[in-house]
This record gives C-alpha cells, structure tokens and sequence, in this order.
C-alpha cells in the first residue's frame, strides 16, 4: 500500500489570522493533525490557492459574495484571498516549507479561474493540473485528505479524486474546518455516498485500511 497524504489549501486567507480575506473557524490549528496524517503516509502533497488582487470573481466586502456568476470556470462571487506576496497566501504555522513537499499545485492563477478541487485547473474538469498523473506514476493507492475548507476544496478534491477509480480517498475530519455546519455535513454525507471513508481522525485510519 502507497499513501499519499493531501493538504488541501492550509492558507492563512482560509483562517482568523486574516479576518478580511476568508476566515474559517479554528482553520490555524489544523497543522498539527496535517503533520500527524502525513507521517502516516510515503508522500505527502500541497495544494495551494494562488489568485490575483483581481479577478472576475472578486467583489470588495463579504457582503457582496456567493453571488453567482455566469462565467464557466467561476461560480461565485468571492472578496479577494490568497494573493501571493501577502499574508493570507502563507501555509498555517507548524507545517514544513513548500519544498519540503513531494509535489504542490497552485490553483486560479489565471483571473478568469476559480477552482475548488485540485486536480484541475477548470470547472468542467478538462484541464487537469497534474495532480492524478502524479499520484498514478508513484503507484499511490490511498489518498488521505485534510485541510481547509471542508464544505468547498476539500470536498471537490476528494470527489475528484474518487471519480477517477484509482484511489482509495479517506478524509481526516480532525485535520479539516469547513464555513458552516449545514454545509459541513451536506459535504461529508455527499463525500460518504460517492465511496469516500471519513474518519474522525488519524487513530481511525489503520482500521480502514
């Protein structure tokens, strides 16, 4: 069995260290179960959001997002975050340097694209970043996924990941944090019948292994 261990967006813009970009509750203590996850695993992953200032989503107050928009790879409307340069692109304390990673995607670098999985770059899944390619060529069987946010890049990755057939995908639900808890459990209920194993956290794993 090959493990690859998946850390899905821990960015400071994703936490209360930067309340104006997206924060999700309690998203900067997950490093640790991030860490504890990955010692379990050969390989371990980033995925990274990498956005300009300004992009045809980006709207200028929280009151303004999650309209949607008629546009085929952005759906809705979101204030600007994980600008590279700023502070709300850096990874969460306690996780190891980029290039201490076996393999990282940067995702919506282009201003016309807004992805939530990362395993492409495009909504209609078409243009993949590499990612899938990657874990085949190391013969990885078994992803494991935690990070931020449960209810939106967390769920979208692994359902992509599952789609595919090559993987067993096990979520970490003491290394994730979502936005609310309706779409919290919608999120988990959706992954669980697509064949996703959720676990409560890294104790659980060798039993669904």
């Amino acid at each position: 069995m090959i493990i690859a261990a998946i850390d899905v967006d821990p960015q400071k813009a994703f936490t209360p260290l930067c309340p104006n970009e997206l924060p999700v509750n309690e998203g900067d203590i997950i490093g640790p179960a991030l860490n504890a996850q990955a010692r379990k695993a050969n390989f371990r992953v980033l995925t990274k959001d990498a956005h300009q200032s300004k992009a045809i989503w980006t709207v200028d107050n929280h009151s303004q997002m999650l309209q949607p928009l008629d546009h085929p790879n952005a759906d809705l409307t979101w204030v600007s975050h994980a600008v590279p340069g700023t502070r709300g692109f850096e990874t969460i304390p306690e996780l190891p340097a980029v290039t201490d990673y076996d393999f990282v995607v940067w995702k919506g670098i282009e201003a016309d694209l807004h992805p939530y999985g990362a395993c492409y770059h495009d909504i209609a899944e078409q243009l993949s970043t590499g990612l899938i390619e990657w874990l085949i060529a190391k013969e990885v069987d078994t992803v494991l996924i935690g990070g931020l946010a449960t209810d939106y890049c967390v769920k979208t990755t692994a359902l992509q990941l599952v789609k595919n057939k090559q993987f067993k995908v096990i979520i970490n639900v003491e290394a994730c944090r979502g936005i609310a808890t309706e779409t919290i459990e919608l999120a988990y209920k959706e992954m669980s019948q697509a064949g996703i194993t959720i676990i409560q956290n890294i104790n659980d794993l060798q039993i669904h292994l």
